[in-house]
């Protein structure tokens, strides 16, 4: 094929990347952790990780998890925000011989206990925040090993101690829990610096994450991400941010908002960051926009990779324009599409515009990007990363020239080796000839930019977290005051989009927000309905399937009428 997207590279960027250096991510970080041994790796709420001392804490944590006897390739789940333990767990993990698995930690016991069943953990980290949950589904699950972190444990004396003590008995963020056979990650810290971590023999084909997406069917599935999958992204950001980052005279500082168990943060903060040397700032609770900007203050910070409406959120905060942006140089817009506004307040305030990039789970996640070293906003997903196909497909699998819309196709060394254990659904998404279908329709232009025009899949999108509606129609049709539902992604200023449920009632006298209870049971954060409208019936076809088309034109119809 052609590709035509190479006259539009940046002088001097490799049109092919070589993932034959490493054999494995194991090699990759450990070469990071002697290079950079004296550099700070990770800083959260003050307290600094030297690279030293990650791969110290890492190997104990490594050789404990070896002591309970796994076998090589086991499932480890990491159930925790972004704190210091988490880049440690990740190591450690992989260092192990161990598949990562990332666990949004909102998860409700549903949730939770599908995924861990899914991916078969035998092993969990988890933040003692969500230890209950855990708890709930414990029994029903294949776990038998669990550590259990706390928010304060690696803070240091006297300071982790005060934290400790403000977060479970003033905030009591920490409901009760009874896990009789878990060990405190600090426990293991301890016991595993008595243990000697073996080192195993890793490949690039063999997996390092099961990053977990939903799908058209709305059951979440495990990306089979290799070793080779995350080395050949780390290679391509890092030669792609090459024409900003370069020339970098000092550290280079990210700030990590985005949450690690998502493939974003994942790749752009935690594991590019160990690749290049730099200092993550790791962010908890990036919800609160006020302490999220007071840590910012602290710091020269170079990245900023975030979600439109976390730029935006920032932009709406009166302390955020009192920042020092002077050393800034690349902003990194993904998981939802950018809005020109967003860009143009956020460009004015910091001098830098957003660079748009295009990714899923299943491409590890990034598969093309502006260039970095555009002086504004494109309105566009960019061009293909180095070593990386792009492929605009019509309805029959056959490639469309530019300027024609079709689903977006994506081949390179960083697409996934297929869903665990679901080889019907990996055949869904995957071509003959090695392409994975995004579900998203785009048009490449000639000079080989991308723009998004549509969605081929009846997917919502919040926050730049994908949201299913047949999972969501599964979980509120199981309450018995439901008849029947259906679900479907409405704009929002705040989050893209939001979820709108309609819904046939079985009960009359059910209400909204009784059926708004059940769902925060049932669905985390950014699955829950925003609206809930109640109806006598629904559009169906002649065979009765729900047209979920007609009642996203049905509400779109009464908001212009409204406006």
């Amino acid at each position: 094929m052609e590709k035509i997207w190479l006259k539009s590279y940046p002088p001097g960027m490799p049109t092919e990347i070589d993932t034959t250096q490493y054999r494995s991510l194991v090699q990759l970080l450990e070469e990071s952790f002697h290079k950079f041994a004296d550099r700070n790796a990770y800083v959260c709420m003050d307290k600094f990780l030297t690279y030293a001392e990650v791969d110290a804490h890492s190997k104990r944590i490594g050789a404990w998890l070896q002591s309970r006897a796994m076998k090589k390739g086991a499932r480890v789940g990491i159930m925790m925000p972004n704190v210091l333990q988490y880049p440690i767990a990740i190591a450690a993990i992989l260092r192990a011989g161990y598949t990562v698995v990332n666990i949004n930690p909102l998860y409700t016991p549903r949730e939770l206990e599908h995924q861990l069943n899914d991916a078969g953990c035998e092993a969990i980290i988890i933040l003692e925040n969500f230890a209950n949950t855990l708890e709930q589904v414990l029994g029903r699950t294949q776990v038998r090993h669990i550590l259990v972190g706390s928010i304060g444990e690696m803070l240091g004396a006297p300071k982790g101690m005060l934290v400790n003590f403000v977060v479970r008995n003033v905030k009591r963020l920490v409901p009760p829990f009874s896990l009789p056979n878990a060990v405190r990650f600090k426990d293991a810290l301890s016991q595993g610096g008595g243990m000697k971590l073996t080192p195993v023999e890793v490949n690039q084909d063999d997996p390092a994450f099961l990053q977990y997406t939903g799908g058209t069917t709305g059951v979440a599935k495990g990306a089979v991400l290799t070793h080779k999958n995350v080395i050949a992204n780390l290679l391509q950001t890092e030669a792609w941010g090459h024409p900003a980052m370069g020339g970098l005279a000092e550290q280079n500082v990210i700030v990590a908002a985005l949450p690690l168990y998502h493939i974003f943060a994942l790749t752009a903060c935690a594991m590019w960051g160990m690749r290049v040397g730099a200092l993550n700032i790791l962010i908890p609770n990036p919800r609160d926009i006020g302490g999220f900007i007071k840590e910012l203050a602290k710091y020269r910070f170079h990245m900023l990779p975030a979600v439109n409406t976390l730029y935006n959120a920032l932009l709406n905060h009166p302390d955020f324009v009192h920042l020092d942006f002077s050393a800034l140089k690349v902003c990194n817009g993904g998981g939802m599409a950018v809005q020109q506004s967003v860009n143009d307040r956020w460009r004015k305030v910091t001098g830098v515009p957003i660079v748009e990039g295009y990714g899923l789970s299943e491409t590890s996640p990034v598969a093309t990007c502006n260039r970095t070293d555009i002086a504004d906003f494109t309105g566009t997903i960019g061009l293909p990363m180095p070593s990386t196909d792009i492929a605009i497909l019509d309805d029959d699998g056959n490639a469309l020239p530019p300027g024609q819309p079709g689903e977006i196709a994506i081949r390179g060394p960083q697409v996934m080796a297929g869903y665990w254990h679901r080889p019907d659904e990996t055949a869904k998404v995957m071509t003959a000839d090695g392409f994975f279908k995004s579900g998203d329709i785009g048009v490449m232009d000639a000079n080989g930019y991308t723009k998004i025009v549509d969605r081929k899949k009846d997917m919502i999108l919040v926050s730049g977290f994908n949201v299913y509606p047949n999972e969501l129609e599964g979980v509120i049709a199981a309450h018995p005051g439901v008849l029947e539902c259906a679900c479907i992604g409405v704009p929002d200023e705040h989050s893209g989009e939001a979820v709108k449920v309609f819904v046939v009632r079985r009960d009359a006298s059910l209400t909204a927000d009784q059926l708004m209870a059940y769902c925060k049971e049932q669905l985390t954060g950014y699955k829950k309905p925003k609206y809930i409208e109640f109806r006598e019936e629904l559009p169906k076809t002649n065979v009765g399937k729900i047209l979920r088309r007609v009642l996203r034109d049905e509400h779109t119809n009464e908001k212009k009428k409204a406006a």
